[in-house]
């Protein structure tokens, strides 16, 4: 039996917002190219863990954090809160519950992420659009809308797009907070194929509220109450 690899630890992790505390010395271990699925009743800090693994938290007033957060980038454990934030958010996508497409193009939201990096070379950044499309299972859909406005796309069609623009820049982890939440059955089924095919390549963190949801796709699973994550 292969030894399992560690992607990301926490060790003693706290979270506060405004003096409440949120999270209560955290330490787990996730393990690389699996999903972990989080579960837990609802205002209880999932998302909020989420954003401690990529410093989303940093632009919240009133929030603050302590303890570490440890990601094996290839290169041994990296304190993430000793790597610069441009760099980590590269290696540490997020997907919202709710699709956040920008008011521009398919095209242009997709390639944002690259743009935003400095990217110029337009050979190679529409190479990238397609390949993050491909990856999505949306390129075929939309290869003849690129320039249309991305919010006409459909509420399932528009989380693909939001993917996309996550793994646009190939990051090693990525962290989904209720992405099939607010899709239809169907659009939710698509999203999950796309997880099973994309943990080849990503480690995946997915707060789900859906048990059906975390058994059909999820290899390992945490659960939060009471300010406290334990393995499932």
């Amino acid at each position: 039996m292969m030894e399992k690899e560690i992607k990301i630890q926490t060790k003693h992790l706290w979270f506060y917002y405004h003096g409440r505390t949120i999270l209560e010395n955290i330490q787990v271990e996730i393990e690389k190219n699996v999903i972990t699925s989080l579960i837990g009743p609802s205002g209880q800090g999932k998302s909020t863990f989420l954003m401690t693994l990529n410093r989303l938290w940093e632009n919240i007033d009133g929030a603050r954090a302590k303890g570490s957060v440890d990601i094996n980038f290839g290169n041994g454990f990296e304190d993430i809160y000793t790597v610069p934030v441009s760099r980590l958010r590269r290696q540490v996508g997020m997907v919202f519950q709710v699709p956040n497409p920008l008011p521009m193009s398919i095209f242009k939201n997709v390639a944002f992420p690259l743009r935003l990096m400095g990217e110029k070379d337009q050979i190679r950044i529409a190479q990238k659009v397609r390949d993050a499309l491909e990856r999505t299972f949306l390129w075929g859909e939309v290869k003849d809308r690129l320039s249309e406005d991305a919010r006409t796309l459909s509420g399932g069609q528009q989380q693909r797009l939001c993917m996309a623009r996550a793994l646009i820049l190939e990051p090693q982890v990525l962290l989904l907070d209720e992405p099939t939440s607010s899709l239809d059955e169907t659009s939710g089924r698509v999203i999950e194929d796309l997880l099973l095919d994309l943990k080849r390549t990503c480690t995946i963190v997915l707060v789900s509220h859906y048990m059906d949801q975390v058994k059909r796709i999820a290899d390992n699973g945490l659960v939060l109450t009471d300010r406290q994550l334990k393995q499932h």
